[in-house]
């Protein structure tokens, strides 16, 4: 649900307004009304860039700590104060300098590196060497050649050496006296101008200077994380003040400052308590439709983990429901109809729950969130039968119950069915959504189109289901569908004329059966994807006891089981791709259309100090 929301405005004299500032920052709970631009003012602006200059070096920090734990047990650092905003910024500029500094070692590395690979197809040879050829009299020249090109004659004529062949490339020398014409058809190399030995002397120095750096660099993450962590709240503290000031109107000569904003209503006592005993003036004023609303949701347990789906889009407006907790039933049986395998069911419960224990509290609420999507898929694959792609109605002791499971055919029935009554769902959603924001007889022709649609399938789709009605129970459909037609094309829009309704509701007939009918086509693919990886893990399945059919039987078991994992891992990872993105369309595009979802809402952000 959407938390209610109250507006309030604030009239403080300007010498009390930081020490109101201070009060109203302490409560935490008041979002500031943004009536001017943020980006644009230079303090904030520069305390933002700041921000992310801060944010990118402790992200840099926490991933060397990160890899120093994955690969052995880190040294727990010694309990230390934060450092001063002053200290912190000489660190935040240290780190700054020694990154600059590794980055280009590390760049002079790859550069070097490559001098070693073009200097590695001629051996190992110092340059002094051929300095005392010159000196000598005598030239060394290098050339490449395609091995077509290369001519045998060169090695009389201009006393060439072949060096080396790679790729069908020939590369060789000419020893010849110094100043002497060479009348060679091939390409001089270009050598570095260090030879092997010094490149790789410099290489190892660098990777010395390197590994030093990084060294730092992981002692300031292990002592001086916390202080830059700091120093990064200390600027979105200061970021958030600066805004606040920007946001606040000043009358009476800039005597008195005017400030609105926005307040959750269950800690609107809270608020008003604690201004009131600080002797503030404050006043509830009424919501009017230009208001941007903040958004604030709330669900319980379950469907607060569904949330992230929600924000992923869009926050629902202040004046529509919240989706959250209306998507997220049939986000997860979606999601279990996709992946459609008791046994990749039970995998996604038992692994986030054995990797809850090792993760931060913000992974927590994913993982039980894939624990729903497993619970989900393992339901689903109790009643189709599968099991790690094995048809379990096929065990001879389960054979007798095959007529209580569900068949691939009848998933695909199902999956239209689930679309359909999604569809009018999401139909009933809208109609409510009407019906609260611009009454019952606006939102009328919204229901008389839900009791049409529901009438008519009743009346057509049930005798082909071999459901027979009474009479009497078809004749009330009748009268239904008769009466909720009128409705719909004479009563679409009220207080117009009848004739602008009446050619606005067949107008909209159409688009209601199109609409209807390729959204409802939408939801087969609920069947496609499971039954898709379905067949790929019974494939894999197949090839693990087929390729080893021949083998001992104490020795078969571990080449069939490493294609068993290889080709299930591979397949779970392929179908959870698929579980998560057409479920995500079929929310996004159907209901989210046919619940005439609007969306735009701005987060809740309450000003607090952190």
């Amino acid at each position: 649900m959407i938390v209610k929301m109250n507006k309030y405005a604030f009239a403080v004299y300007h010498k009390e307004y930081d020490a109101f500032l201070e009060c109203l920052r302490s409560t935490g709970v008041v979002h500031v009304k943004q009536t001017k631009p943020a980006a644009d003012h230079p303090v904030i602006a520069k305390l933002t860039a700041e921000n992310k200059r801060v944010t990118a070096q402790l992200e840099y920090l926490n991933e060397l700590l990160k890899a120093e734990k994955e690969n052995k047990a880190a040294a727990p650092a010694a309990a230390k104060e934060p450092l001063s905003v002053g200290e912190s910024e000489k660190i935040l500029a240290q780190v700054e300098d020694i990154r600059d500094k590794l980055g280009k070692i590390k760049t002079s590395l790859l550069s070097q590196e490559k001098d070693l690979d073009s200097l590695s197809v001629w051996g190992d040879f110092e340059y002094d060497t051929l300095e005392k050829l010159r000196e000598a009299g005598y030239a060394v020249t290098f050339f490449t050649c395609p091995e077509s090109h290369y001519d045998e004659a060169w090695e009389n004529d201009c006393n060439a050496y072949i060096i080396n062949k790679t790729q069908a490339v020939v590369y060789f020398i000419t020893v010849t006296p110094s100043g002497a014409t060479l009348s060679i058809d091939a390409d001089r190399a270009k050598l570095p101008l260090k030879d092997f030995k010094h490149i790789t002397a410099e290489i190892k120095a660098g990777e010395k200077q390197a590994a030093e750096l990084e060294d730092k660099l992981l002692n300031i993450a292990r002592n001086d994380g916390d202080s830059l962590n700091s120093l990064r709240k200390n600027i979105e503290n200061e970021a958030a003040w600066n805004n606040v000031l920007l946001q606040t109107d000043s009358q009476a000569g800039d005597k008195l400052m005017l400030l609105e904003g926005w307040i959750p209503d269950d800690r609107t006592a809270e608020m008003e308590q604690t201004l009131a005993a600080a002797g503030y003036y404050f006043l509830k004023t009424e919501i009017t439709d230009e208001d941007n609303i903040p958004i604030k949701l709330k669900n319980n347990r379950l469907t607060r983990l569904f949330e992230p789906v929600t924000k992923l889009y869009s926050l629902p407006n202040y004046r529509e429901f919240d989706p959250t907790p209306l998507f997220a039933p049939f986000f997860m049986l979606f999601f279990g109809m996709c992946l459609c395998d008791g046994g990749y069911g039970l995998l996604l419960i038992l692994i986030p729950w054995y990797f809850k224990r090792k993760m931060s509290d913000d992974m927590k609420p994913i993982l039980s969130l894939l624990q729903c999507f497993g619970v989900a898929t393992l339901a689903v694959g109790i009643v189709t039968g599968s099991f790690f792609s094995v048809s379990i109605v096929d065990i001879e002791y389960i054979s007798s119950l095959k007529k209580y499971f569900i068949s691939s055919d009848n998933l695909m029935t199902i999956s239209l069915v689930i679309g359909f009554f999604h569809v009018i769902f999401g139909k009933l959603v809208a109609a409510s959504k009407i019906r609260i924001q611009q009454g019952l007889k606006y939102s009328l022709s919204a229901y008389a189109w839900i009791f049409l649609i529901l009438a008519f399938a009743c009346v057509m789709v049930l005798p082909m289901a071999d459901v027979h009605l009474s009479k009497i129970v078809e004749q009330v459909l009748y009268g239904i569908i008769i009466l909720s037609a009128l409705v719909a094309l004479l009563y679409n829009t009220p207080g117009k004329n009848v004739f602008l309704n009446f050619g606005s509701g067949l107008w909209a007939t159409y688009n209601t059966v199109a609409g209807i009918v390729g959204d409802v086509l939408s939801y087969i693919r609920l069947y496609a994807i499971g039954l898709t990886g379905g067949l790929l893990g019974g494939v894999f399945n197949s090839i693990a006891i087929d390729m080893t059919a021949s083998m001992n039987p104490f020795v078969r078991w571990l080449p069939m089981l490493l294609v068993l994992l290889v080709g299930h891992a591979l397949n779970i990872a392929l179908s959870m791709i698929g579980s998560l993105v057409h479920p995500l369309r079929l929310i996004y595009v159907e209901y989210y259309k046919n619940s005439e979802f609007e969306g735009g809402g701005n987060d809740y952000k309450p000003f607090k100090k952190l």
